[in-house]
């Protein structure tokens, strides 16, 4: 099955496995990848080299929680970029912001919308406040998070699941202790 931007990279259903199981768990040894795809490790590791050297693997994190690293705030900061010609100047600037996580330039009516982490409100506001320096940036809105129930890093992959549903989606309680703040935009 080809994927993808058209790279040629065919993926069959043993690719797909071995996607699978290494979103679930990185660290997992290629001698038990093999075991649960029915292939030695070598033939494994051949395989990820081929999936790497495709880029469909683009690398391995290791899943953090950012409320135990003292990052209480999560929002989402729609920015609307008023000079479409600085477009990859501002894409620039922003991936150099700490606090920021994702950078997406979307449709309707934010050009960007950023997620971000930050300590508290205050940091928040000095990271919203940095972004409104960038040059072209016309407005920002500020959406923050008060709590998280899904948040997922692993992508969708086609066809019949192989790995049980128990290492699917990275639920959280909505009771998490978060206290409502209000939006600093």
């Amino acid at each position: 099955m080809k994927l993808g931007s058209g790279n040629g990279h065919a993926l069959d259903r043993i690719d797909l496995q071995i996607l699978e199981t290494l979103q679930a768990d990185c660290k997992i040894s290629l001698t038990r990848v093999g075991e649960q795809v029915g292939l030695s490790a070598p033939s494994v590791i051949e395989r990820i080299k081929k999936l790497e050297n495709a880029g469909v693997i683009t690398g391995y994190h290791a899943a953090l929680d950012s409320r135990e690293l003292g990052l209480d705030v999560t929002a989402f900061i729609g920015v609307e970029h008023a000079q479409l010609a600085d477009i990859s100047e501002f894409e620039d600037l922003v991936s150099a912001l700490e606090g920021v996580l994702e950078c997406h330039h979307v449709t309707g009516q934010h050009t960007f919308l950023l997620k971000a982490k930050t300590r508290n409100t205050s940091s928040l506001e000095s990271l919203i406040s940095e972004i409104r320096r960038i040059p072209g940036v016309a407005r920002t809105e500020t959406m923050v998070v008060l709590s998280t129930y899904i948040e997922r890093s692993q992508v969708p992959l086609p066809g019949e699941s192989t790995l049980d549903q128990s290492s699917s989606p990275r639920r959280r309680s909505r009771s998490n202790g978060s206290k409502p703040v209000a939006a600093a935009s």
